[in-house]
């Protein structure tokens, strides 16, 4: 391990070369109003897309059909979830506390926390982003004093989220860190079995689609002792009896102290900010004394606490189960019209593969010409080269609305290749 820090931020950022690959990617899709677009939520997935000017863009009718948002059970205009977020804020009178929690704490926050842990059986520390949470607890994993004063080899999924890879260099200078590809359980045992003390880092479910191998994941942690934090923000809500999420619903019913997970409130809950869910009253402790963003960033405003504690009451209640079963058949509805490699897989993320990056903007321009926003996804959020489009179906679309996106995607795919020129005078006809 290199103890000098700048070698070690040299080793595990790379921003200048990011920005040099990427700028003329971003200064299209922004150019061309895929990316970066203001808009206003309507009815059910429909959203009024504004022009940089604050003009009306008038894109295929009034209204276009988002296929952007990751809100899959569609909670975040849900009636009671705003209303739960107009109530906080009349009855505290007050958006936020410009003061650390260290000292107060708002008793509605404090309520949602309860709630939260009780419905997700663990203790749930919320913050007012999930990357402020990653934040937070990698480089307390990093110390040793959750890991019985060892300072664990930190092992990163090489896919795992820009929100967890991009701690990186703060944890290099506590700990040993290696990257292993996607996935590879064969590798993580190798490291598993060279060193006393392992946690690996991953996501729960992929932001461009797949999952981390929960099973095999526990099976080291039963064989090594590994210690496992997983950020499963694409995965709460959508699974679980009460939405606990696609890697605490696998987990066992006491956390204990090998494993914590990260969740978003702003994605499948529909509200906003992210949690930690943690095993024990150590645990709790320590992150409440000296989890940086814990301490100095602002704790999640009350409109998001009364938000999430609004939804927290859906995920208690039956509408949870039918909502988790509609997302299902939207799910189904799209896989049955387009073969993605997500195909047949019950997350509610679809990625069409597409290669050239200016070819994807352009796809992606051309769906918004016909009414539907999904997003252009390219380097560095995917390979270079590996460029496409990415496509959310959720419980709230209707089947009309994923049988459109399908027919458009079809359409455009049959356009010579995605051949600029090609595309070019599509969207100019």
């Amino acid at each position: 391990m290199e103890s000098n820090p700048q070698t070690s931020t040299k080793r595990y950022r790379n921003t200048a070369f990011v920005i040099d690959q990427t700028a003329s990617h971003f200064d299209m899709a922004y150019r061309l109003n895929v990316m970066g677009v203001g808009c206003k939520s309507l009815a059910r997935r429909d959203v009024q897309l504004r022009a940089p000017s604050g003009d009306d863009i008038r894109i295929g009718g009034d209204r276009v059909v988002d296929f952007v948002r990751c809100s899959y059970l569609g909670l975040d205009n849900h009636p009671k979830v705003v209303e739960g977020a107009l109530s906080a804020i009349e009855d505290y009178r007050t958006v936020h506390w410009s003061c650390a929690r260290t000292r107060l704490n708002f008793g509605l926050l404090q309520d949602l926390e309860d709630q939260l842990s009780a419905l997700f059986a663990c203790r749930v520390i919320a913050f007012s982003s999930v990357m402020l949470a990653n934040l937070g607890a990698l480089p307390l994993i990093a110390s040793g004093h959750l890991t019985d004063g060892v300072k664990p080899v930190v092992v990163f999924d090489r896919l795992c989220h820009a929100s967890l890879a991009y701690h990186k260099p703060v944890v290099a200078s506590e700990t040993e860190v290696a990257t292993i590809n996607h996935n590879d359980i064969a590798a993580l045992e190798e490291i598993c079995k060279a060193n006393p003390c392992v946690a690996y880092i991953a996501d729960g479910v992929y932001s461009m689609g797949g999952s981390a191998p929960i099973p095999e994941l526990l099976r080291l942690q039963e064989k090594y002792n590994l210690f496992l934090y997983i950020d499963d923000a694409h995965g709460i809500s959508i699974f679980g009896e009460h939405g606990e999420g696609f890697a605490r619903s696998q987990l066992p019913a006491e956390l204990g102290p090998r494993s914590i997970v990260a969740a978003s409130l702003g994605k499948g809950f529909g509200a906003s900010g992210g949690i930690l869910l943690l095993g024990t009253q150590k645990q709790e402790d320590l992150f409440r004394r000296y989890a940086q963003p814990y301490a100095f960033s602002a704790a999640p405003n009350l409109a998001a606490v009364g938000a999430a504690l609004a939804s927290a009451e859906i995920h208690a209640s039956p509408e949870l189960g039918k909502l988790q079963k509609t997302l299902g058949e939207r799910i189904r509805t799209f896989d049955e019209r387009i073969c993605t490699p997500q195909r047949g897989c019950p997350l509610p993320i679809r990625t069409v593969p597409i290669g050239r990056e200016e070819d994807a903007i352009l796809a992606a321009k051309a769906l918004m010409e016909r009414g539907v926003y999904t997003s252009a996804i390219f380097f560095p959020t995917v390979a270079r080269g590996a460029a496409g489009l990415r496509i959310c179906p959720t419980a709230t679309h209707t089947p009309e609305d994923v049988r459109t996106v399908c027919a458009l995607v079809e359409e455009i795919r049959q356009w010579q290749d995605f051949d600029p020129p090609a595309l070019q005078a599509k969207l100019a006809s």
